[in-house]
């Protein structure tokens, strides 16, 4: 069975070193991982190495419902590009260039089969944009 791959991307108003800061470390992960006002990520924790865990608590702030978001890092290139296979073999690539004084990042992903590709497109790139006003906001 052939995998759709999606990708979404951003234009960062800040330098590579700060975008990998901010995407990877667990104390900037916690402030912007989420795909609407009514989720947060209360928790988070990223070891960030070949074989490491990556763990994202998301959940709504009700209570209502909530999930944690597992990887395990299989390629890293430090400030540049981390690819990550989540539980059920789906992979990850997120890929970071500078563009000026500005940083470009990308990330492909291996769409699921229960939601529609333009569904889980429009949650990931929410998220990626949540990250960018994270980043150039703070």
């Amino acid at each position: 069975m052939e995998t759709t791959k999606i990708t979404i991307q951003a234009r960062i108003s800040a330098n590579r070193q700060k975008v990998w800061d901010y995407y990877t470390q667990a104390s900037h992960i916690t402030k912007w991982n989420f795909a609407s006002p009514d989720w947060h990520c209360p928790s988070a924790s990223n070891d960030m190495k070949v074989g490491g865990k990556y763990i994202a608590r998301m959940e709504a702030k009700d209570g209502s419902f909530g999930f944690d978001f597992e990887a395990t890092y299989s390629e890293i290139t430090e400030n540049e590009k981390f690819v990550y296979i989540m539980p059920d073999g789906r992979e990850v690539s997120v890929s970071m260039t500078d563009d000026q004084q500005q940083t470009n990042i990308s990330v492909c992903f291996d769409a699921e089969t229960e939601n529609p590709v333009e569904l889980q497109r429009e949650g990931w790139q929410v998220i990626l944009n949540n990250f960018k006003s994270y980043v150039e906001n703070n």
